[in-house]
């Protein structure tokens, strides 16, 4: 069973930073690719960033330039520094990964894995 736990989300005002947080637990044996959506209220689920193990990123256009998405491979963590955050930010955002797990003794399966999602504010 694999587990992804976020923390860092909260009422920020418009201008302010957050970061974002991610830890996988379980029976991983890779994680690739790991990100991050986000949903906001009346709206589809969005990719907001996502990065390989080798370091290429991807992300959404609203986010370039003020967004940093990073990840500590060894610990199976990524982070999400979001900057100069906008009242159109507010969401939840969930947390993913792309995993492969083992299926058995000697065979291995893809499997994808959401967090619980926390919630980004921005208000004045």
């Amino acid at each position: 069973q694999v587990q992804l736990v976020e923390s860092g989300g909260g009422l920020v005002q418009p201008g302010g930073s957050l970061t974002l947080s991610c830890l996988a637990s379980g029976k991983i044996v890779s994680i690739n690719p790991m990100g991050w959506y986000r949903q906001a209220p009346g709206k589809q689920r969005e990719l907001v960033a996502s990065m390989t193990t080798t370091g290429r990123t991807n992300y959404e256009d609203s986010v370039k330039g003020r967004f940093t998405i990073s990840r500590n491979n060894a610990a199976n963590t990524v982070y999400l520094q979001m900057n100069n955050l906008k009242p159109e930010d507010t969401a939840v955002y969930y947390c993913w990964a792309s995993t492969v797990v083992p299926a058995n003794d000697r065979d291995y399966r893809y499997l994808e894995v959401w967090g619980q999602g926390t919630l980004v504010t921005v208000s004045s």
